[in-house]
């Protein structure tokens, strides 16, 4: 069994490492003049990396003939020696185990089979160290013949490029043939390649337009090949290129190129079209109305036959019909016709001619190249100018100017009336439009801003009504001011609401005559202008008269107060009025506004309005020039002179109030005498020095004298202030009670607080608690006294009162301030003497004391004496 291991071992090193010696695959075939190169390789050897060669050849029944070897320099035979001299044969490492053998222009004695064999390096021998191939040389009869093309080809011209690739059939060899294109500064491009298996291959930007059949095969009948190229361009100029090559079909499928040959076929040039295109239109033409217009439109070319032309027909430089290169119509109408003719002849009809139809007609023709999806413009060229005239008898109509309504004042309405008469020769369907056109009056001289007459704009009606402003009217014909209208189809009208002063001037009215047009629209024909008609009028300045009268008149406090104020106009046109209700207390004294009404009756509340009283104030519209003033519960305070201030204001439709004028009214007084009480008021104290952190108090004593009203008839207003510096300005507010007993304290920044108390009907205390010294300082009350007036029930507040000053001082306590601290520190000194005292006893009788024992000795004179 051990043997039998050992060998089974042996057995399969020896199959691993089997040497196989490998070459091209063959047989081959090659043309004579053609480089060949034959493959040798190894693989499954021992020994080296690098591994040697030996190639020999034979021929029919002959030996051997040594060739070249990679290891041996002088291995070849003497036949070949010059050969491997020269390079013509040679052998090349590839690697390792790789070589080539190479033959640089092969000859037809070197048809043999050649046997590539490399020297044992192995431990043993296993495999194979040669391997052969056979090669095949024939004679290279491969021959390109090609037909020159014409050299100058228009462009959207053909060209046909012929070649014929032949060879002497010996084997079984395959042609293909290759056109290209070489062009100045740019490298050899195919266009197309009919391969060895007759395939079509396209170069890289010739795909698309062999698939849109720009490029098509044409094969002769004696074999050549031949390619059209349909359609060219200045890009396909240059000189073109045909290539034949010869092919073998090798083992494994795969074709072998064995010989090829290039011949250029001839240069060829492409005329451009613009170069050859001429377009003429004929003929001047004068028509009448309704007669049938006929142009023709020439055009011609070197290469038109292959050009597709788009054929427009323009009037005065606009587009009147067109015919596209696909023979379909555009912009044309059953009267608008352009149809073809012929090659190169186009035709437009209009039929029913119109004015409108008069111009210069041209013809623009643009001639495209190409086919199959691959179209391009190629040129484009406009004719000559056509005139055509049209004879037509336009319409004629007489045109005035009549004022329907003139101001007399400032604001008065204005119309005037544009009317057409005596119409002749207006066509069917015809229409008429206006243009309204004003003209200011000359100013006096000197004066540039009215010297010069310019013409403005109002506005204008077209052939179909639609309105078109001027610039400086147009808000006013937005806002309905100024109105244009049609009243009858001859008769047109302009009218002002409210006449303006800067509207007095010249005005004329112009009138269009409006046909059908052959685009379906409407054209001018005729116009006519009026003579200018001057509006103008006195100018007289507004005036405004108002007048104030006493409705009501308040004989005592809490009655109610009316006046009204009448207003009256000259040279006013439906105006608003604004109105302002003011007062004074004397003639002297200045003027407050109590209210105010605006134009569009909105109400406010004037300065001199207490906010608490404004549901006691009225101001009403009671007519359309009179206005009503009422005040409720009439004060002390209210007595002095009122009286309205008016505005007159004006207003266009659409527009915002202008003001025109104002006017004052009389005043009228209200001035009633009040035998109400008198009353009095008077400040005490308890105290005038207080110590921190006690109370002070002070008492506000009013009193009342004369006609004195029922507790329930009296109230009170008290305000407290404190002022810190003697003799100083009115003083911080501390705290208020209202006349219906709600307390107000304002923000304190000190630890002290305030408390006010009612003591009865007529005194009020002001209560300090936990004084400092920021409360030191003056403090004084303010009173305002309230009563129910005996005669009207209402409430009246008399006239404030201020009580004289007294000042309060907060003294600072010195014993009581020291005695604390003083007790303190003393104790503080006793308690740490003490401490002293004991630590130092502890410190002696404990830390400082002798712990050894001396034994007492028994001489006791001894002991003295030692003592």
């Amino acid at each position: 069994m051990e043997y039998l291991s050992l060998l089974l071992l042996f057995l399969s090193m020896g199959v691993s490492h089997a040497r196989v010696v490998s070459v091209s695959p063959g047989p081959l075939l090659r043309v004579e003049g053609q480089p060949v190169s034959l493959r040798c390789d190894v693989t499954g050897y021992e020994g080296p990396r690098e591994q040697d060669f030996d190639w020999t050849m034979q021929q029919g029944g002959a030996g051997p003939i040594q060739v070249i070897s990679t290891f041996e320099p002088k291995y070849s035979d003497v036949s070949l020696s010059d050969r491997v001299a020269s390079g013509d044969l040679s052998v090349v490492r590839l690697g390792d185990s790789v070589v080539e053998l190479r033959i640089q222009e092969v000859r037809s004695s070197d048809s043999a089979t050649y046997l590539c064999s490399t020297p044992s390096t192995d431990s043993f021998f296993s495999g194979n160290y040669k391997a052969g191939v056979t090669l095949k040389v024939i004679a290279n009869t491969l021959k390109v013949d090609p037909e020159a093309p014409e050299p100058v080809i228009p462009e959207g011209g053909d060209i046909t490029l012929s070649c014929n690739v032949t060879r002497h059939f010996t084997d079984p060899t395959y042609l293909s043939v290759t056109w290209s294109l070489r062009r100045p500064g740019i490298p050899l491009v195919d266009i197309l390649t009919v391969g060895p298996d007759g395939d079509v291959v396209t170069g890289s930007g010739s795909a698309q337009r062999y698939a849109d059949g720009g490029l098509r095969l044409a094969n002769r009948r004696d074999g050549a090949f031949g390619l059209v190229v349909a359609g060219v361009t200045q890009a396909d100029a240059g000189m073109y290129v045909c290539t034949g090559k010869e092919w073998i079909h090798e083992e494994g499928g795969q074709w072998k190129n064995i010989v090829e040959k290039t011949v250029e076929m001839g240069a060829v040039a492409v005329t451009p079209t613009a170069r050859s295109l001429s377009v003429v239109a004929k003929s001047n033409t004068t028509l009448n109305m309704d007669d049938t217009l006929t142009l023709t439109c020439l055009v011609s070319a070197g290469n038109l036959a292959s050009l597709a032309l788009e054929v427009t027909w323009l009037v005065d430089g606009r587009t009147a019909v067109s015919l596209g290169r696909d023979g379909v119509v555009s912009n044309g109408s059953p009267s608008v016709g352009l149809e073809r003719l012929g090659p190169g002849e186009f035709r437009l009809v209009v039929y029913g001619v119109r004015g409108s139809d008069k111009g210069m007609y041209s013809c623009r023709v643009r001639a495209w190249v190409g086919g199959g999806g691959r179209w391009y413009q190629a040129a484009e060229k406009t004719s000559n100018p056509v005139q055509v005239l049209v004879t037509q008898i336009k319409p004629n109509f007489a045109v005035t100017l009549t004022p329907s309504s003139t101001p007399q004042v400032t604001g008065d309405p204005t119309e005037l009336a544009c009317h057409v008469t005596n119409i002749t020769h207006f066509l069917a369907g015809g229409r008429l439009g206006v243009a309204w056109e004003y003209t200011p009056l000359p100013g006096p001289p000197g004066d540039r801003l009215t010297t010069t007459q310019t013409t403005l704009p109002i506005g204008s009606l077209d052939a179909h009504g639609n309105l078109k402003s001027g610039t400086l009217y147009r808000d006013r014909l937005e806002s309905g001011a100024i109105l244009l209208t049609r009243v009858e189809p001859d008769t047109f009208k302009l009218r002002f609401l409210r006449t303006q002063e800067v509207d007095m001037g010249a005005y004329a009215c112009s009138v269009t005559a409006w046909t059908p047009s052959r685009q379906g629209g409407m054209e001018e024909v005729a116009e006519f202008l009026t003579p200018p008609l001057t509006v103008r009028w006195e100018a007289k300045r507004p005036s405004l008269t108002a007048v104030a009268q006493r409705v009501r008149e308040a004989v005592a406090g809490g009655a109610t107060f009316e006046m009204s104020c009448t207003i009256s106009h000259v040279h006013l046109q439906d105006p608003g009025y604004s109105v302002l209700v003011q007062t004074q207390e004397s003639l002297d004294s200045a003027t407050r506004t109590v209210l105010s009404l605006s134009p569009d009756s909105v109400l406010q509340h004037g300065g001199a309005t207490d906010p608490n009283r404004r549901d006691s104030l009225v101001l009403t519209k009671t007519g359309p020039a009179e206005f009503r003033f009422r005040l409720a519960g009439v004060q002390q305070a209210d007595r002095g002179f009122y009286w309205c201030d008016i505005t007159a204001w004006t207003k266009q439709p659409g527009q915002a109030w202008t003001k025109a004028v104002s006017a004052k009214s009389n005043k009228v007084q209200i001035n009633f005498q009040e035998t109400g009480p008198t009353f009095a008021v008077a400040i005490h104290s308890d105290t005038t020095t207080v110590y921190p952190w006690e109370t002070a108090k002070m008492v506000c004593a009013l009193s009342v004298s004369g006609a004195s009203p029922k507790s329930d008839d009296l109230a009170y207003e008290v305000r407290w202030y404190l002022t810190r510096l003697r003799g100083g300005n009115k003083g911080t507010l501390l705290a208020s009670v209202d006349r219906f007993g709600l307390v107000k304290k304002e923000a304190r920044n000190t630890s002290s607080d305030v408390s006010l108390e009612r003591t009865d009907t007529h005194t009020y205390a002001l209560n300090i608690h936990a004084t400092q010294d920021s409360d030191s300082g003056e403090y004084h009350c303010q009173a305002t006294p309230w009563y129910r007036s005996a005669s009207t029930g209402a409430w009246t507040h008399g006239a404030d009162l201020t009580s004289t000053k007294v000042f309060l001082t907060v003294r600072f306590p010195m014993w009581d301030s020291l005695k604390l601290p003083l007790l303190y520190g003393s104790v503080a000194s006793v308690s740490v003497g003490l401490f002293s005292l004991l630590l130092g006893f502890i410190c002696a009788h404990c830390c400082c004391r002798n712990t050894t024992h001396t034994p007492r000795s028994r001489n006791k004179l001894m002991d003295l004496e030692m003592d």
